[in-house]
């Protein structure tokens, strides 16, 4: 366990913590005041623009509707083939214009008739009084043809206007005929002035009138059936007044200006926005950009393109609350951070006491895994020096088995059977008793034998390759199942010591076989290549379970994999359910037994 170098002046002495957690308190404290005023610039702010675009909305929604009149006046007229000035005057006040639609100033019906018609209109018009003055088209002379106001209401303000010629003026001509041939609604795109009445600067909307039963699918059915032009003038003032009133803060501000057509694309030369209506006078309401909420929105005036803009100081739309929030949030931060670094300093101290106790119980854990590698490592000579021993231990009792018992057993058996070929002749009981004896002579011999496999085969000393070859034998006779071996090379060479090992991992691999695996096919397989030997037993069994290797009491597989690291070598064990199981083993051919393992070694 590693131990972790500690600055001891940072942590031993409270005082660097503190100014450390005051400062990262202020740090903090900062960051909520100017997060807390951020959120709250965005959120007034999109409250402005939600506002400015329900102004926008409620400025176009009250020009549609001085459309909608424009043209209700339009279809009176039309469908009355003459009205006279009481009958207009009637229709204007049921529109109740001073409440229903008080910006505006003026309805007016302008009369198109050609110079051979002028006779009759002024014929027409000279005998009626109505509240206006007497008739009289202005200006005087002759044209072509004529667009005289004729019907005017209210006449307050205007009544002075009647039988003046609107085609004679130069700007408005050419509004006139287009109108005319196109049909459509025209409007002013600058501010009507009436000399000596500033008051009434007005903008206008004219609606071209035809005959009801004219055909007016082409310009010259349309100039056929012209009957004149009906308008109004309105009060942009007014309008707009009304909705800067509605709006929830006061002090906002609201210019309007004329972009001109929006249908035509403006050229870059092009003047610059003309001016309709500003709420405030010059001057007013100057502060800097970054102190004021600013916003513009487009309004379309019948086909033209105003552009609204929206401003208002920023401190005016902050309630109380939204001022001390920022200071308030700045507070929380700075109390909430130094609450956290004396938690810290307090979990700093506890840290320290900490460690200092991890230091020694990590010194004596230390400790005890270094005596416990020792004891393992001496388990494992001990292991080793212990198989080492038992495998000479086999070998001399083997050995002396074969030249001691094993002659003096041969050395009975001739006696035995000379004494059966002497007497079988003559003495027939004898001779029953002496083949009876050299029967259980040759039943003890080939128990010496057994005996001696079992402890070490002599096959062992003709090589592995042999050795491997006599134990498949072996294999085949006492279990019946088939049994394989591949050699990749015959002349396999190792050392004694690693052969053995070999020998005894093959032994207990097939002894498991036999015990456990239910299989009917094994494949042994022998195979030496760049330095290294490697032998794989696999059989059709059962399959390895996944506990096997735990089992108590089970020390079968635990004693391969103990051989084969003593050789320096590595072994797997795989499988599974009824897919069968692999013993792979792989010693470095080269190894030479290290000293640490043998007998010499161990004292």
């Amino acid at each position: 366990m590693p131990a972790f170098p500690l600055s001891k002046p940072l942590l031993s002495s409270p005082r660097p913590v503190l100014w450390s957690g005051l400062l990262l308190s202020l740090g903090v404290a900062v960051s909520f005041y100017f997060a807390a005023a951020q959120s709250i610039e965005h959120d007034t702010s999109e409250r402005f623009r939600n506002q400015a675009r329900n102004a926008q909305y409620s400025i176009a929604s009250r020009i549609n509707a001085y459309a909608d009149v424009l043209r209700g006046v339009a279809g009176f007229l039309q469908a009355s083939a003459h009205v006279d000035r009481a009958a207009f005057h009637a229709y204007v006040r049921s529109l109740d214009l001073e409440h229903r639609f008080s910006a505006i100033d003026t309805i007016n019906y302008a009369d198109y008739f050609s110079d051979q018609q002028r006779p009759a209109v002024e014929q027409t018009w000279r005998g009626r009084s109505d509240g206006y003055p007497p008739f009289a088209i202005d200006p005087p002379g002759r044209r072509p043809d004529y667009t005289v106001l004729t019907l005017i209401e209210p006449t307050l303000g205007y009544r002075d206007k009647a039988g003046l010629d609107l085609a004679s003026q130069d700007a408005l001509a050419p509004a006139l005929a287009r109108a005319r041939d196109t049909g459509l609604m025209n409007s002013s795109g600058r501010l009507i002035s009436f000399p000596g009445q500033p008051q009434h600067s007005d903008l206008g909307l004219r609606l071209p009138l035809y005959r009801a039963d004219a055909a007016l699918d082409t310009p010259a059915q349309r100039r056929a059936a012209y009957l004149g032009s009906v308008g109004i003038g309105f009060s942009v003032a007014r309008l707009v007044q009304s909705t800067l009133d509605d709006m929830p803060w006061h002090g906002v501000r609201l210019s309007l200006c004329d972009d001109g057509d929006a249908a035509e694309a403006r050229p870059a030369d092009a003047a610059a926005c003309a001016p309709l209506f500003d709420s405030q006078a010059a001057g007013v309401g100057a502060e800097h950009p970054a102190e004021r909420f600013s916003t513009v929105l487009p309004i379309d005036f019948n086909g033209r393109l105003w552009q609204a803009r929206f401003s208002a100081p920023k401190a005016t739309l902050y309630s109380r609350f939204d001022a001390y929030l920022p200071w308030l949030a700045m507070l929380t931060g700075f109390g909430c951070s130094m609450l956290i670094s004396m938690l810290f300093h307090t979990l700093a101290s506890s840290r320290l006491r900490a460690i200092k106790m991890a230091k020694a119980m990590t010194k004596e854990l230390r400790d005890s895994q270094a005596k416990l590698q020792l004891s393992h490592h001496k388990l494992r000579r001990l292991a080793a020096h212990a198989d080492q021993i038992k495998e000479e231990e086999r070998k001399r009792i083997a050995r002396e088995i074969h030249d001691d018992l094993g002659q003096n057993l041969l050395v009975l058996r001739i006696e035995a059977d000379m004494l059966a070929t002497r007497t079988r002749q003559r003495h027939p009981r004898l001779h029953a008793r002496a083949r009876s004896t050299l029967g259980h002579i040759d039943s003890t011999i080939k128990s010496v034998r057994h005996i001696i496999n079992d402890l070490r085969p002599t096959v062992l000393d003709l090589g592995l390759s042999a050795a491997v070859e006599w134990q498949i034998a072996q294999f085949r006779q006492r279990s019946g199942m088939v049994c394989e071996l591949i050699e990749h090379q015959c002349d396999i060479v190792i050392d004694d010591h690693g052969a053995t090992a070999l020998f005894r991992v093959l032994q207990e691999s097939l002894s498991n076989i036999l015990q456990h695996a239910r299989a009917s096919l094994v494949r042994v397989e022998l195979r030496q290549h760049m330095g290294m030997l490697s032998m794989t037993i696999t059989d059709n069994g059962v399959g390895i379970r996944a506990n096997s290797r735990n089992k108590i009491a089970s020390f079968g597989l635990v004693g391969i994999e103990e051989r084969i690291s003593i050789l320096g070598g590595q072994c797997s064990f795989s499988g599974s359910p009824n897919g069968g199981t692999v013993v792979s083993v792989s010693v470095p051919v080269e190894y030479l037994p290290d000293p640490a393992y043998t007998g010499q070694a161990v004292a």
